[in-house]
């Protein structure tokens, strides 16, 4: 059986808000397209938006930890994604799940995977999933030549990469937060 797979993510900042947005596509291996407007963004605790790329059942578990981890460790985003990968990594069932979470609230943005990685990126642009790259080199070319807020480059750069990567569409849904 081939693997159904959400896609494309992507975080963008800007000194006022923090954005997060994904397309709507679910694939089922190369074959088909299984739906066309899975949420795959979610706004948690009222100050922290979660978004995830990879196997779907593995990304919803993921988020369902992550959020026991934001109550447990009272909101803080950083401890939180922390104990998240450590016990991601560690955990002999958790360890062969097959995601990536991106995660952001006004402070930071982080990508958190199952080898332990938790990166917060240097320019405030964060993109997983298989159209991640072409979203992400959309946003950093808006992000560095043109006046766009963080909400707009997002959408702009995601409807750049649902034009060229068969795994991406443009059905996107958005979160934001804004940053006093």
């Amino acid at each position: 059986m081939q693997e159904i797979r959400g896609t494309t993510v992507l975080c963008v900042r800007d000194e006022n808000t923090v954005a997060m947005a994904s397309d709507g596509q679910v694939t089922q291996g190369n074959v088909a397209i299984l739906k066309n407007n899975a949420k795959k963004v979610r706004k948690i605790n009222g100050n922290i938006l979660v978004g995830f790329a990879g196997a779907t059942a593995d990304a919803f578990t993921l988020m369902e930890l992550f959020e026991e981890m934001v109550t447990k460790y009272q909101g803080n985003l950083q401890k939180s994604a922390i104990e998240l990968a450590k016990k991601w990594r560690t955990d002999r069932v958790l360890r062969r799940l097959d995601a990536l979470m991106a995660v952001a609230n006004t402070e930071a943005s982080l990508l958190i995977s199952g080898s332990g990685d938790v990166i917060e990126p240097a320019d405030g642009i964060l993109a997983i999933g298989s159209g991640g790259m072409y979203a992400y080199a959309a946003a950093k070319a808006l992000q560095d030549h043109s006046t766009l807020s963080a909400k707009e480059i997002t959408k702009k750069a995601l409807l750049i990469a649902a034009s060229i990567c068969v795994y991406t569409n443009d059905h996107i849904s958005m979160e934001e937060l804004s940053i006093d």
